[in-house]
């Protein structure tokens, strides 16, 4: 994750894992790990806490340009 500046979703596709665990490898079981990478990483999990509404955004952006006209939104993307 920090290589890539990747987010917690990205992290789970790569391993194939949920979400829910990569989040608790990260902030639970590194700490006890390796004490200067969970530093590292949860400095990256406070960047991406603050940009997520920045991303949240630019989706439903593109789910709006992307909707054929008189189809509901997003259907056709």
């Amino acid at each position: 994750m920090l290589e890539n500046m990747s987010t917690v979703r990205a992290a789970a596709g790569v391993f194939g894992v949920s979400k829910s665990t990569v989040h608790k490898d990260v902030t639970e079981r590194l700490k006890s790990l390796d004490g200067v990478l969970y530093k590292e990483m949860a400095k990256l999990m406070e960047i991406n806490k603050r940009e997520r509404h920045i991303r949240g955004g630019q989706a439903t952006k593109l789910k709006y340009q992307n909707a054929k006209p008189g189809l509901p939104y997003g259907a056709g993307a």
